[in-house]
């Protein structure tokens, strides 16, 4: 088990894939915890390239690595982050968090002795998922500009983002906890987002082109904000996501589901062609 290495400003990009050989070599988990400063970027990447390289995009079973850091993060923490590695981050980061990340998780939150409310507070960059694949991000405070922008499968919850959130988004699900900029979903083509909206303000700053915007009463559509929110409370300890789950029936109701027209016409074929093949085979 590799533990309390600490990064220094050259960073050795092969500093981590020697900590995670064990899970690379073996499959075994590795643990570490690390410092990290503004000028550590793309953190993570290499390492995911060796994941990928030997075990393809199937990567590793969840937690199979988990490094956790300590301090400022810079652009593009967790790019292209794989399945089996979880990066964790006491701090704050920069530019494109997540950027392409293909199965893995990143967590991020303020140093647990701050003093500030994290949901009025920038906890990380412009563009965070930027092309991201398939994982999970959970963000304790408010990001920039262009949150999941041409996101096509990972899941995210964040307190509050700038303008163009969802800005083409194809896929996955997305939470804002929080307030939104302008020209929300703007191009957005599939995936679902799910704003809390306790004001009634969100509808005048979304792009209204290519969504909808519905009640989340579907079983599917409350099964997904309660897994996510659970996961965000337990991952970042997030007192906003929990004061909405110790009373969640009454606060679904401040959510406000956006949903691509396109996209909903291809769900609902889909689930005409799946019930007509459950109807052909019950016969």
């Amino acid at each position: 088990m590799a533990q309390d290495h600490e990064l220094d400003k050259s960073l050795d990009f092969t500093k981590l894939i020697k900590m995670a050989k064990p899970a690379l070599d073996k499959g075994e988990k590795v643990t570490g915890e690390l410092k990290i400063e503004n000028v550590n970027r793309t953190v993570g990447t290499t390492l995911s390239g060796k994941v990928a390289l030997k075990y393809g995009y199937a990567g590793l079973p969840d937690e199979t690595i988990h490094f956790k850091f300590n301090g400022n993060a810079g652009q593009s923490f967790g790019c292209f982050l794989a399945k089996g590695i979880t990066l964790e981050l006491e701090g704050d980061a920069n530019d494109y968090l997540g950027k392409g990340i293909s199965g893995g998780r990143i967590i991020a939150y303020p140093p647990k002795n701050s003093t500030f409310k994290p949901e009025e507070n920038i906890i990380a960059g412009n563009v965070i998922a930027y092309g991201a694949i398939s994982g999970e991000i959970y963000l304790r405070g408010v990001v920039g500009e262009r949150f999941c922008v041409r996101n096509s499968g990972a899941s995210a919850v964040v307190e509050g983002v700038g303008d163009h959130g969802c800005e083409y988004m194809t896929g996955g699900r997305v939470i804002v906890l929080g307030k939104t900029g302008r020209n929300f979903a703007a191009g957005m083509s599939g995936g679902i987002a799910y704003v809390y909206d306790d004001d009634g303000q969100f509808q005048s700053k979304c792009n209204m082109e290519m969504v909808e915007l519905e009640r989340p009463d579907k079983p599917d559509d409350i099964a997904t904000i309660q897994r996510l929110l659970e996961n965000h409370v337990k991952f970042t300890g997030s007192t906003v996501a929990k004061a909405v789950l110790d009373d969640f029936e009454k606060e679904l109701r401040w959510f406000v589901k956006v949903m691509p027209t396109d996209y909903r016409r291809v769900l609902e074929h889909q689930a005409e062609i799946e019930e007509r093949a459950r109807q052909l085979s019950a016969r």
